[in-house]
């Protein structure tokens, strides 16, 4: 299921998160050539990708919620 990107964070790692609109995380990694998202490196970049929809597997498995707005 594709849900848009609403924010980011980086986590423990310092990794960039993406906070997916269903309440899910997932991470947004530039790891060439497996993954290719240069986007993430830039903060510009990840303005640009916010609104921008991921498959969230979470979402496919019903997993809980990562994170509830306040």
């Amino acid at each position: 299921m594709k849900q848009a990107i609403v924010s980011y964070h980086k986590d423990e790692e310092n990794h960039w998160v993406a906070r997916l609109a269903c309440g899910h995380n997932q991470h947004v990694r530039h790891q060439p050539p497996w993954t290719n998202r240069p986007w993430v490196e830039t903060e510009q970049g990840r303005k640009t990708m916010l609104g921008h929809q991921l498959q969230c597997v979470k979402c496919e498995q019903l997993a809980p919620r990562d994170w509830y707005e306040k």
